[in-house]
């Protein structure tokens, strides 16, 4: 049954240890946020790895509507989540903060940018609900840029998890150097990690770029990856060549694709060759018949070391934190298209793996136990406090109520006025307002993709 968006107030919960089934709602911003909050949800119901949990559990699904919002087309592409695309739909700030307050939700999975995580949960704050859902956020992949900034903004969590060792420690020095509360911060794994060790097979051959929305930037150093990449197939006409992509011209991602690969492909000198192709899908799928994955720094990165396949970082734009490949120091994957092409094959440091939460058996073990043993206990404590986010009005008067306002709230977490849920009184209406939204979306990419680029290269003649 959809989760209600009338006003009216919802009889009180029912404690959760009371209830037969765990509920549990993912909010989203984006289609990869998407499946790490999914499947973290069903990691922490304890239903990923054997397909049944303790208790039944019930995941609704809300994407937060924005710019990257997710097509449909998006949403299957990610993968088996299990969340059926028809039981998500899209929300407002406003429409998200009444469905929790109706639908007396157990937990919340925010799988949102740092800004929104801070506003939903000062708008959690605001609700006073007697009985408030355990609130659970993190990060998507690897985190190599805005660590302080970020980490800030999701402060007022019950549980911020760490993708691994390192990022747990990193993730605690910050919020004891500020001296925020460091309890939130919880050890666990990127929920996504799995499918079956590489094996090689006879006649097989496939090289795989995992192509990123926001990196490298400039068209140069898009149009140098690519090139490389060409040639790369050419040199090796018997191996198979494939550029895996995150999202169509005109679609969203997690970051904003100014330059997307297939644009540029178009202008390869000579054409592609017949052994290299543009692929979408799945990336596990993908990963399935990959010998070796190169990129300057995706999260696929990972979730191909975890199947133990060859995989290689790449150099030849230097190792800069702007691109994210310095977070691969020390991992023995750092290397060139010069070396690839000569036949290289990295070999990964173990000890780096243990501290990124790779499994070196390509198995979870036990990464989940601990969030899932914290999420129980604040369960059973009975009703919980307020949240206690770092950011107030008295400790960021100057940045906070900005954050708040972009997501049409006031700085006490409460909805500015106008702020209402978008519910349609009519089809008709309805129609005309979804249509009028989608053409506004369209517009907004069509002016960063196709606009902006122009204005930027005027400005530099």
């Amino acid at each position: 049954m959809p989760p209600r968006t009338d006003d009216t107030a919802a009889p009180a919960a029912t404690h959760a240890a009371d209830r037969a089934a765990l509920r549990i709602a993912v909010l989203a911003d984006s289609d990869t946020r998407w499946k790490w909050g999914a499947l973290t949800a069903r990691r922490l119901s304890g239903t990923s790895e054997t397909g049944a949990a303790e208790r039944p559990v019930e995941i609704s699904g809300l994407l937060l509507r924005g710019r990257a919002t997710p097509t449909p087309r998006q949403l299957a592409e990610v993968g088996e989540v299990g969340i059926g695309t028809g039981r998500v739909r899209e929300v407002t700030t406003v429409e998200f903060l009444h469905t929790v307050r109706d639908e007396a939700y157990d937990v919340v999975v925010l799988a949102l940018v740092g800004g929104a995580v801070q506003a939903m949960i000062h708008g959690l704050a605001a609700l006073d609900l007697p009985r408030r859902p355990v609130v659970v956020t993190g990060y998507v992949g690897v985190v190599y840029e805005k660590l302080a900034d970020g980490l800030l903004l999701r402060h007022g969590a019950d549980v911020v998890l760490a993708n691994s060792r390192h990022d747990g420690e990193r993730f605690r020095a910050v919020y004891e150097g500020v001296g925020a509360d460091t309890s939130s911060v919880t050890e666990a794994a990127l929920p996504f990690l799995g499918g079956e060790p590489h094996r090689a097979q006879e006649g097989r051959d496939t090289v795989v770029f995992a192509a990123q929305p926001s990196v490298p930037a400039s068209r140069a150093d898009r149009m140098y990856l690519l090139r490389r990449l060409v040639e790369h197939a050419r040199l090796h006409p018997r191996r198979e060549v494939l550029l895996k992509l995150r999202s169509k011209p005109g679609e969203h991602t997690t970051h904003i694709e100014e330059l997307p690969y297939q644009r540029l492909a178009e202008r390869v000198p000579g054409g592609l060759p017949p052994n290299f192709r543009l692929v979408y899908g799945h990336m596990g799928e993908v990963l399935d018949r990959t010998d070796l994955l190169v990129t300057v720094s995706s999260t696929a990165a990972l979730e191909s070391l975890h199947r133990r396949i060859p995989t290689a970082i790449l150099s030849d734009l230097g190792v800069r934190e702007a691109l994210g490949n310095h977070h691969f120091i020390g991992s023995g994957l750092i290397t060139s298209w010069d070396h690839l092409d000569g036949g290289l094959r990295p070999e990964p440091d173990e000890e780096w793996l243990a501290g990124q939460g790779v499994a070196a058996d390509g198995t979870y073990g036990t990464a989940y136990d601990t969030a899932r043993a914290r999420v129980a206990a604040l369960l059973a404590a009975g009703p919980l406090p307020p949240p206690a986010p770092y950011y107030t009005p008295a400790t960021a008067p100057g940045y906070l109520p900005g954050i708040l306002a972009r997501y049409h709230l006031a700085p006490d977490g409460r909805p500015l006025p106008g702020a209402v849920t978008s519910r349609e009184p009519g089809r008709v209406r309805g129609a005309v307002r979804e249509t009028v939204r989608n053409a506004a979306r369209g517009a907004y990419r069509h002016g960063v993709q196709r606009v902006a680029p122009v204005i930027r290269r005027m400005g530099e003649l």
